[in-house]
């Protein structure tokens, strides 16, 4: 097996010290006074002999790994991935790598997976916070580890957060509806204290309000969206028969709709009208749906 080779080793073959080559090889030959002749004498050298730095090594020396740990509910969800591949390109573009983690909206998991990455020295997080983790945000925050939270937050942690105003989205979805001529709006949303569900719930709320219609919410857990958000759909559509609009808080439970509603032999826009939030390619091929 041929050796791999090191850096100690182009040292010694070019007749230069380790520190030259270290400089050169970190973009650092300008900056430290080294001629231009033995940068690309050293860059060749390289190319030829195909070098690859040692990671772990490099990392120890600098003090950085240039990977990014990226945390979502759901790597396979349409808009969780669809943003990751955002991320990864701007990373790129500065030379860092996203690793990527599902937590499944489990504190369980989103311990694990925070830890297991933070012992693995990654420079930064990203995370779509589970309920229950504030203590783990509080620690990167005190260990002074790079961290934004995307699509929700904590009032009580003081870090950055990137999201959108999911309250008063809502609230425009909804007064359209109401503009419509829709009196009767059902929402239907996750059993959730997390700030953009609750957000979601207090625009539809207020929204309702301002043209006096009754508010008519269907909450499904997290975790049983698969096996019971269906028929949770169904239970309510049935015990409703006024409903003449349905709000979904999420795209997949707007998928889960749909599909009642087709089961009912019911149409979206001529037996309801409806609203999905976020976006799913599926919901391009549901009739006349709207995505807010």
């Amino acid at each position: 097996m041929q050796k791999k080779i090191s850096i100690k080793d182009i040292a010694a073959k070019l007749e230069i010290s380790i520190t030259t080559v270290s400089f050169i090889l970190n973009g650092k030959s300008k900056e430290k006074g080294i001629s231009d002749a033995l940068t690309e004498r050293v860059l060749k050298y390289v190319q030829e002999t195909g070098y690859r730095p040692h990671h772990l090594a490099q990392s120890l020396r600098t003090g950085r790994t240039k990977i990014i740990c990226l945390l979502v509910e759901s790597i396979y969800d349409p808009f969780f991935s669809a943003i990751a591949a955002h991320f990864e390109e701007i990373a790129n573009q500065y030379g860092y790598k996203i690793i990527y983690g599902s937590t499944k909206n489990e504190v369980s998991k989103s311990r694990e997976l925070i830890q297991l990455f933070k012992d693995r020295q990654v420079d930064g997080f990203i995370i779509t916070p589970s309920e229950n983790v504030e203590k783990d945000i509080l620690m990167l925050q005190n260990e002074n580890i790079p961290r934004v939270l995307v699509d929700r937050y904590y009032h009580t942690i003081d870090t950055d957060w990137v999201v959108i105003d999911n309250f008063q989205s809502i609230y425009n979805a909804v007064d359209y509806f109401a503009r419509q001529d829709y009196k009767q709006i059902a929402f239907i949303t996750l059993e959730s204290d997390q700030t953009q569900m609750l957000d979601r719930l207090n625009g539809y709320k207020k929204a309702m309000e301002k043209w006096n219609c009754q508010p008519l919410v269907c909450k499904i857990e997290y975790a049983r969206v698969e096996q019971s958000g269906a028929q949770a759909i169904r239970d309510m559509l049935m015990a409703n028969p006024g409903i003449d609009a349905l709000f979904f808080a999420t795209s997949y439970l707007a998928l889960k709709g749909i599909g009642v509603i087709n089961e009912l032999g019911k149409s979206v826009s001529t037996d309801y009208g409806v609203i999905a939030f976020d976006d799913h390619t599926a919901l391009n091929y549901s009739g006349r749906l709207s995505q807010q």
